[in-house]
């Protein structure tokens, strides 16, 4: 049964983030987002862990002291940030994040959107996903533009809704007519 509740819940979340990657003109990115979930890797993992309110890779972390669904994840889809650490140029700085292209951007702020849709469900409000983010700000390792585009989308959302925020990545974003 719990094979069959983390699959209906990955699905879902595939579908929400390509409903709002299609929305923006993104279509590519909507079709193969987070297909790693269903490898073995993950898939059994995340059956192992589910509980239907958070990411099961939480309670495999608290099990274990790491998330080995995470680690694959994370560094087979682009739409993490965590995939765009490296190493410096100069040896002094050790790991730095490096510039996340736009779509991947967008890619990820469609994610946080759809996991707090999926998670939240009929509670779910448009100020959700900057809420979430904001709680865990301080942790995160992003470079400096790539956080702030991410910021500012989440804050738009927020404050002037889904549809004129789609509105504004497909046009002044992406450049898309529709």
């Amino acid at each position: 049964m719990q094979a069959y509740k983390h699959f209906m819940t990955i699905t879902k979340h595939r579908y929400l983030v390509r409903k709002g990657c299609f929305q923006v003109g993104l279509y590519w990115r909507g079709l193969v987002h987070d297909l790693s979930k269903y490898s073995p890797a993950e898939f059994w993992t995340g059956a192992k862990y589910y509980q239907g309110y958070r990411s099961p890779n939480n309670a495999e972390r608290e099990e274990l002291g790491y998330s080995g669904a995470w680690l694959h994840h994370k560094g087979r889809n682009k739409h993490h940030f965590e995939y765009w650490m490296d190493y410096s140029a100069t040896e002094l700085k050790g790991f730095v994040p490096a510039k996340m292209p736009t779509k991947y951007i967008i890619e990820m702020f469609m994610d946080r959107v759809a996991a707090c849709k999926n998670y939240n469900g009929k509670k779910y409000t448009d100020a959700d996903p900057l809420n979430y983010y904001m709680k865990g700000k301080e942790h995160i390792i992003m470079e400096k533009e790539s956080k702030a585009l991410l910021e500012k989308l989440l804050t738009m959302l927020r404050d002037k809704g889904e549809k004129e925020t789609y509105r504004y990545i497909r046009v002044k974003i992406l450049g898309k007519k529709r």
